[in-house]
C-alpha cells in the first residue's frame, strides 16, 4: 500500500466533546504529563535512529495521570491486528512502564502522527505500522522518561545520573527514595523536551515477550466501541439503497411521497449513485428504502459498469492479452526469451483468481454532526486519518482545521477502510447532515457493501519456464495482463517509467529463487468495477500463481517441490533456515500420499512468500471429503527479522491463513449483468469454524530489518493447499476458488 501516501494530507485535528462513552471515558485524562513524539521511518524496511522528524513532539503522545495511568496517542488505526498493544509494549519499554498501566486510542488527524515516509504520511496498512515505526516509539518512550528523571532531580536535589527508574517510578537508589511518575507528571511537562535521549541498550525487559493484548476485557464484555455503536444527541439514522450498477444516477423516487407516511421517516434524499432515507432508527429508515421505487438513469459520459459486463466476459479479456507485448518489472534479468528458445523442456501455465469481497464482520458507516462553531465531527472507520479529513473538508466545504475525524475500533479492515472514490458512508452522511441540519448516522446494509466494495482485483498470469538437461530453471518469463488498485487510483503518475502497477505484479515479480534469465511484464487492462487494496494485495493471488507454477515445473524436472526449492535457493541462507523451519515444525517433510492415524488419505503441499519484507514458508496437509478438499494442518514458518509481541505474531499468522484459506477455498463474487451475484453471506460462501484447521506457528528472527506480520501469512496458504490437491487427484487446479472444482482421488 505504498502508493497511498499521495492520498494522504499532513492536516491538524483535535478531540470534540461528544457523549459516546469513550469519549467521556478520555476526557478524564485531562490534566496530566503530555509527553509525545513523532518518529517516522524511511518508506522500506530501515530501523535507523536517524531522521527522525518528529522525535520531541512530546505534549501530542502521551498523558501520564496522577494515579500513574498512561493515555497513549496511537498513529495507526486498530482493526484487531493488535497495534495498540504492540505501539504501548514498545513505548513501555523505554519508559520503563507497566503495560496494565497503558489505555491506547488512535490519535486524530494532524502533521505530528504522521511517522511513516519520513515523517509526512501516516496509514494503516501494507503491513508498515510497527516495522516503520519502531524506532519512533522507542525514542518516544526514552524521551519522556529522560523528562521524568529530570522531573525528580529538581524534587529531589540530586543529579539526575544517580537516578534510575523501576516500572512506574523514578528511584534514588541511594537514598531509597521513590516517586511515582503520576507525582512527577506537572513537573516534567513544564520543563524543555530534551533532544538527545536515547533508547536504551541491553536486554529488553518488554520487547520480544508474549505480551498479553490491553483491549481483550473490554472485547470480550461489550465494551469496545465501534463505528456503528457510535450515537450523539439528536441524530437521524440513514439507510441507503445503490443503483443496480455501479455508475448509475437515481432520477424520480415514484413512490416518495408514500415513504414519507412511513412511521419514523424523516425524508428522502437523492445522492450521487444512491437514495437515502432518514428516519428515527436504522430499521424504520431501511424498511422505507427498501420500499423505494426508483427509475435509475446511466448519464452520458459517466463511469457506469456496463451492462454485458461479466466475471467470465474479464477473464476472458485479460487471458487474449497474456501474450501481449508489456511494461517489464524491474526484477528482470538476462534473456529469458532466448533461453526460453534453447530449454531441453519448457512448461506453460495459465492460472487465474476471482473478484473478492472484503467482507469484515462490521459494516461500513459513518457519524456525522456540523457544530455550531463552525466545524464538522466525523466518526467512521478508516485507516487513514489525514486522507479522510481531507476529503471531508472537500464534500462539507469547511477548511481541514475545521474537521475533526475520529476514528473507532475497526471491526476487520483488510484495506476496506479507505476510500476509493465518492461512493463511501461518509460523503453520504456529510451531504444528509447539510441538508437536513441535524447529526446523521449511515450503516449499510451487508448487500450495500457488497454491491459497492471495492473488490480485490480479478487476477490472470500465463507463467512459462525453461529447464536445462539437469532439470534446472534456466529461464521464467510471465505475463500478468490486468490492474490492481495502484493503476486503479493512482494512474501511470505513481508506477514509475515504464509505467508498472507494483500492486499487479507482487507475488511473482521479486522471488528470491536464482533463476538466470527472468522477465516478468505487465499489460494494462482496466477493470470496469471498483477495486481496491485486500489483505496482502496482490500477493494473496499471485504467489497462489507462481508457487503452484513451481511444483508443476518442479514435477516436470522430476524433482521433489521441497529439493527442488532448495537447489534454487542455494547461497541463501534466510530461505533456506525457513524451509528447515517448517519441515521441522511439520515434523518432517512428506509429500505424500499417505495414510494418516484416523485412516484418511492424505498429503502434503509447500509454498514460499515473501511480502511485506518478511519471509514465510508453509506447509499445508490436506485430505479429499466428498469432492472438497478437507485441510487438516497447516504449518507456517515466518521471518519478520526480529520482533516485538511473538503472540500478536501468532495470532497474526493464525488470522492471515484462514483468510487465505478461506478466501482459496470458497471466496468469489461473480459479476453478471453489471452486477454482483454475491450480495450477503447466504452467497459469498466464507470458511466457517468447523472447516478451520489447526494452525502451526514458528517464529523464526533471522535478524534482518524488521518485516511486517499483518499480511505475510495470506499468501501461502492457497498454493500449499493446491500442491497438495494435485498430489491426491493428480490435476492441477489453476483456477480459483477450489470450490469451483470436483475433486476425486487420482
Amino acid at each position: 500500500m505504498t502508493r497511498l501516501d499521495d492520498a494522504l494530507a499532513a492536516l491538524q485535528g483535535n478531540e470534540p466533546l461528544n457523549l459516546s462513552r469513550r469519549a467521556t471515558l478520555l476526557a478524564g485524562f485531562g490534566g496530566g504529563l503530555l509527553l509525545a513524539l513523532g518518529i517516522p521511518q524511511r518508506p522500506a524496511r530501515a530501523q535507523a535512529m536517524g531522521g527522525l522528524a518528529h522525535a520531541r513532539k512530546v505534549p501530542s503522545y502521551l498523558t501520564i495521570r496522577p494515579d500513574g495511568r498512561i493515555l497513549l496517542q496511537n498513529p495507526f488505526a486498530e482493526g484487531g491486528q493488535g497495534i495498540h498493544t504492540a505501539v504501548a509494549q514498545i513505548v513501555a519499554e523505554e519508559l520503563d512502564a507497566d503495560l496494565a498501566a497503558f489505555e491506547v486510542q488512535t490519535a486524530a488527524a494532524g502533521p505530528d502522527y504522521q511517522v511513516l515516509f519520513n515523517g509526512t504520511r501516516r496509514v494503516t496498512g501494507g503491513s508498515f505500522s510497527i516495522r516503520n515505526s519502531f524506532a519512533h516509539f522507542r525514542v518516544l518512550g526514552a524521551t519522556a522518561r529522560a523528562m521524568l528523571l529530570a522531573a525528580g532531580a529538581r524534587r529531589l536535589g540530586v543529579p539526575a545520573a544517580e537516578l534510575g527508574t523501576e516500572p512506574g517510578f523514578v528511584v534514588h537508589a541511594a537514598s531509597g527514595r521513590r516517586i511515582p511518575y503520576g507525582e512527577l507528571a506537572e513537573e516534567a511537562a513544564a520543563l524543555p523536551v530534551p533532544g538527545d535521549a536515547q533508547p536504551k541498550a541491553g536486554a529488553w525487559r518488554l520487547i520480544g515477550t508474549p505480551a498479553s493484548r490491553l483491549d481483550t476485557r473490554a472485547k470480550s464484555t461489550g465494551q469496545a466501541q465501534y463505528g456503528i455503536d457510535m450515537r450523539v444527541d439528536g441524530m437521524l439514522q440513514a439507510a441507503v439503497v445503490h443503483a443496480p450498477r455501479a455508475g448509475a444516477e437515481p432520477g424520480e423516487v415514484l413512490n416518495e411521497a408514500a415513504l414519507r407516511e412511513m412511521p419514523g421517516v424523516h425524508s428522502v434524499h437523492r445522492l450521487p449513485g444512491a437514495v437515502a432515507v432518514l428516519a428515527d432508527s436504522f430499521w424504520r429508515a431501511r424498511k422505507a428504502v427498501e420500499a423505494a421505487e426508483v427509475a435509475w438513469t446511466a448519464l452520458s459520459g459517466e463511469p457506469v459498469v456496463p451492462e454485458d459486463f461479466s466475471s467470465a466476459g474479464m477473464r476472458d479479456a485479460l487471458r487474449t492479452q497474456a501474450d501481449a507485448p508489456g511494461n517489464p518489472a524491474s526484477d528482470m534479468q538476462g534473456d529469458a526469451a532466448t533461453a526460453l528458445r534453447d530449454a531441453a523442456k519448457v512448461v506453460t501455465a495459465d492460472y487465474d483468481a476471482p473478484y473478492l469481497a472484503h467482507a469484515q464482520l462490521e459494516p461500513p458507516s459513518a457519524t456525522v454532526r456540523f457544530n455550531a462553531d463552525g466545524t464538522l465531527d466525523v466518526w467512521t472507520p478508516n485507516q487513514a486519518p489525514e486522507a479522510f479529513q481531507g476529503i471531508a473538508a472537500r464534500e462539507s466545504g469547511l477548511a481541514a482545521e475545521q474537521v475533526r475525524i475520529h476514528t473507532p475500533l475497526l471491526g476487520g479492515f483488510f484495506g476496506r477502510h479507505f476510500t476509493y472514490g465518492s461512493i463511501h458512508p461518509m460523503n453520504q452522511a456529510i451531504r444528509l447532515a447539510r441538508a437536513v441540519g441535524k447529526p446523521v448516522k449511515v450503516i449499510w446494509t451487508r448487500e450495500e457493501e457488497f454491491s459497492r466494495d471495492a473488490y480485490r482485483p480479478m487476477g490472470f498470469a500465463r507463467l512459462r519456464a525453461g529447464l536445462d538437461a539437469a532439470g534446472r530453471i534456466i529461464a521464467l518469463h510471465a505475463t500478468v495482463p490486468g490492474e490492481g488498485p495502484v493503476a486503479k487510483h493512482f494512474g501511470a503518475a505513481r508506477m514509475g517509467n515504464p509505467p508498472v502497477d507494483s500492486s499487479a505484479v507482487e507475488g511473482v515479480a521479486f522471488k528470491p529463487y536464482a533463476i538466470p534469465n527472468r522477465r516478468v511484464e505487465w499489460v494494462h487492462v482496466a477493470h470496469p468495477v471498483n477495486v481496491g487494496f485486500w489483505r496482502s494485495v496482490g500477493h494473496s493471488m499471485n504467489d497462489f500463481f507462481y508457487e503452484a507454477f513451481l511444483d508443476e515445473v518442479a514435477d516436470a524436472a522430476g524433482a521433489d517441490p521441497l529439493a527442488f526449492r532448495r537447489a534454487h535457493l542455494a547461497g541463501q541462507p534466510r530461505h533456506l533456515a525457513l524451509l528447515d523451519a517448517v519441515v521441522d515444525l511439520s515434523g518432517g517433510w512428506r509429500r505424500g500420499p499417505f495414510e494418516a492415524a484416523d485412516g484418511t488419505r492424505r498429503a502434503r503441499g509447500l509454498a514460499m512468500a515473501s511480502p511485506f519484507g518478511s519471509e514465510v514458508a508453509t506447509v499445508a496437509e490436506v485430505s479429499l471429503r466428498d469432492g472438497e478438499a478437507v485441510v487438516h494442518d497447516l504449518f507456517v514458518a515466518i521471518d519478520p527479522g526480529s520482533i516485538v509481541n511473538p503472540a500478536i505474531i501468532k495470532a497474526q499468522v493464525e488470522s492471515a491463513a484462514c483468510i487465505g484459506l478461506s478466501s482459496a477455498a470458497f471466496e468469489e463474487v461473480v459479476f453478471e449483468g453489471g452486477r454482483p451475484q454475491q450480495r450477503n453471506f447466504d452467497t459469498y460462501r466464507i470458511l466457517m469454524r468447523g472447516e478451520m484447521p489447526k494452525v502451526h506457528v514458528r517464529i523464526v528472527e533471522s535478524g534482518a530489518p524488521m518485516g511486517g506480520v499483518g499480511e505475510p501469512g495470506t499468501p501461502g496458504v492457497p498454493p500449499a493447499v493446491a500442491n497438495a490437491i494435485a498430489v491426491l487427484t493428480g490435476r492441477r487446479i489453476r483456477s480459483l476458488p477450489f470450490a469451483r472444482h470436483r475433486l476425486g482421488q487420482a
